[in-house]
């Protein structure tokens, strides 16, 4: 497959139309009693899902709003009008907390994730990952898609990962880095760029991609996926529906996505 060559343009103009489609919540919406969850963009595929089973059951409405949990968690600083936050890493969660922005007695670990490289489906690309992998090589004058490295959970774990594998140096030059990591996802499944590093839940729920190969865990810190409701929270049904994410009905929904459920 000739792969299409990579360009500024197309990357702003993939994630521009990712960032409406993840548009936040807007104060208005705080206004109607509906439960309005902030959450890390790779939860869409199994969130929506949950939402609407929630919502089937209790006929109580949940508005998600998807973004990278670093934007997310900018914005709660900022005073958007969210229940809950859950959180793709556990550092934003501790940056929100550190602002005593959430009710610390119903902070949880949720869910944990892999990270894997991804290939558009047709794509023949044969990578293992491991110490030292050529993936520089496999690139050539190509871009790796990534969610921003400096601040996106998705996309930390990404660069932690090559620079334990010691191959960092050499693609550092060749990322391009994304808003959230479904953006990124959507630069491989576009063709944009012929390789990504994203969580495996997101190369689930896409299937114009591929697995190449999933990172050792021994490559990064632990993904952990940690929920709490927000200390500005009046909204009675933001514990119960926490609950519900760590409720037996709520799991498999998250294990068909290929989340591992947190006990």
């Amino acid at each position: 497959m000739q792969r299409r060559r990579f360009c500024r343009s197309a990357v702003i103009a993939v994630v521009g139309l990712f960032a409406v489609q993840l548009a936040p919540v807007q104060p208005a919406l705080a206004q109607s009693g509906e439960l309005l969850v902030f959450a890390a963009a790779s939860m869409k595929t199994a969130l929506d899902d949950i939402a609407r089973q929630w919502q089937s059951e209790t006929g109580k409405t949940v508005k998600v709003s998807y973004a990278a949990s670093s934007a997310l968690a900018k914005q709660i600083e900022a005073g958007a009008p969210a229940d809950l936050f859950i959180s793709a890493d556990s550092d934003w969660m501790t940056y929100v907390a550190g602002k005593n922005l959430i009710k610390p007695a119903t902070r949880v670990d949720l869910l944990g994730n892999r990270i894997v490289l991804v290939a558009a489906k047709d794509d023949k690309t044969a990578l293992k990952i491991a110490p030292g992998f050529n993936l520089a090589g496999v690139l050539g004058n190509d871009r790796l898609a990534m969610a921003n490295v400096e601040s996106v959970p998705a996309g930390k774990y990404g660069k932690a990962a090559l620079e334990k594998l010691g191959v960092w140096p050499s693609v550092a030059a060749k990322v391009a880095q994304a808003d959230d990591v479904r953006a990124a996802l959507l630069l491989v499944s576009r063709g944009e760029a012929p390789l990504g590093i994203v969580y495996a839940t997101d190369a689930a729920a896409d299937p114009t991609v591929r697995i190449v190969d999933s990172f050792p865990l021994t490559a990064h810190p632990a993904i952990i996926y940690p929920g709490a409701v927000l200390a500005e929270s009046k909204n009675p049904n933001a514990e119960a529906f926490l609950a519900y994410l760590r409720s037996a009905k709520a799991k498999p929904l998250f294990e068909k996505q290929g989340f591992s459920v947190l006990d």
